[in-house]
């Protein structure tokens, strides 16, 4: 084994040791409203379940250069946002979600993706998604880097309305097969659902 000190690397360095070994990460592609109204979105791989009771996903959204990033401000503003599953049907408009616009230019509309009201809350979702998940921000915290220049935001957001396409989803059950999730690894290498098998869990 090689021992690694990370307080004697570069957060560069750091940074590829976490994200090459904590693999694979699901994708939440995530919608908010600026202050102007124009729907963002971004994906982040940073990205899990936290409690299903009640329904807490966290969305660590890392800041640059200290400066905190829209899909931050703009959930942390107005105390909403929307999460949908990243598939294998919409992962390359999600990716190109990623692109740095300007705060007024729409992600949404640069991906080709189209916007879909919400029944629970304000900001839109995505139409393409399989599933998408209405949610209040319950917390928000910031952490990492430095008290003057923290490094991300942690989002901590209640689901307050799912919304699932009828096709993927039996007796409760989201079919994993037909959801066809896309997760993400190092670098520019993403990865499909790949091989399941059972593991009874022990008493």
């Amino acid at each position: 084994m090689i021992s690694i000190d990370p307080a004697l690397q570069e957060d560069r360095d750091n940074y590829k040791l976490l994200i090459g070994s904590v693999v694979p990460r699901p994708i939440a592609l995530v919608t908010t409203l600026t202050e102007k109204g124009i729907l963002n979105a971004a994906p982040f791989s940073y990205f899990s379940i936290v409690s299903s009771s009640p329904p807490l996903l966290s969305v660590s959204v890392q800041r640059k250069d200290g400066q905190m990033k829209d899909t931050a401000r703009n959930a942390i503003r107005q105390g909403e946002l929307v999460i949908h599953i990243v598939d294998e049907a919409n992962v390359e408009a999600a990716n190109q979600a990623a692109a740095s616009l300007p705060p007024d230019d729409s992600e949404v509309t640069a991906a080709g993706l189209t916007p879909v009201p919400s029944e629970a809350i304000h900001v839109p979702g995505i139409a393409e998604a399989k599933v998408r998940m209405e949610c209040v921000l319950e917390h928000a915290f910031e952490l990492g880097g430095t008290p003057e220049a923290p490094g991300c935001d942690l989002l901590i957001a209640r689901v307050v309305r799912f919304q699932v396409a009828e096709e993927i989803i039996h007796s409760g059950r989201i079919d994993a097969g037909k959801l066809a999730p896309v997760s993400r690894m190092a670098g520019d290498t993403y990865s499909s659902l790949g091989q399941l098998f059972p593991l009874e869990r022990p008493q």
